[in-house]
């Protein structure tokens, strides 16, 4: 009897010391309700941080560099946009649109490769990484035959974002 009241006392006693999970999305010692915020000036200064990453991880996997396009850029805000107004990460727009219609729309005459999408409180930087520990989507960014990137985000009032990349060959 004393036994069993050692261990179960032993088990409360290690319970005790655990402590609540970090989120794997959350950067270590802030809190996780804290949404990363865009202003509208740093548009470009997030562009092109995004874009020198990825020309460094192709440059280190032996891909040729991209260039932001215009048109990718806008078919890209459209659509995260678009997935905030249907409150869902997929990459069909509310009308049926496929990826293929928007960056036709958009104006885009290259190539389609593949586009990565996200919804997050998290950085460029951070979503980028998340981005590269998946097959699918480390593929759309290291494709050695893309030649133009498109970025971009919509930000909620609540913080949210919804990050769209599209890549063009």
């Amino acid at each position: 009897m004393l036994r069993l009241f050692y261990l179960i006392l032993a088990g409360f006693l290690a319970l005790s010391a655990c402590t609540a999970p970090e989120y794997a999305n959350d950067t270590p010692g802030r809190s996780p309700t804290k949404a990363y915020r865009i202003r509208s000036g740093d548009v470009s200064k997030i562009q092109y941080r995004m874009l020198d990453s990825v020309n460094s991880l192709r440059a280190a996997s032996g891909a040729g560099p991209v260039q932001l396009d215009a048109q990718l850029n806008a078919a890209a805000a459209t659509h995260s946009r678009d997935m905030s107004v249907q409150n869902r990460p997929w990459h069909f727009g509310s009308d049926g649109s496929s990826p293929l219609d928007r960056v036709a729309r958009a104006g885009y005459y290259g190539r389609f490769l593949g586009e990565n999408i996200s919804e997050t409180y998290e950085s460029e930087i951070e979503t980028l990484g998340a981005w590269m520990d998946q097959a699918g989507t480390r593929q759309v960014i290291l494709d050695p035959s893309a030649v133009s990137m498109g970025f971009a985000w919509y930000q909620e009032n609540s913080g949210k974002i919804w990050w769209t990349m599209i890549m063009g060959g």
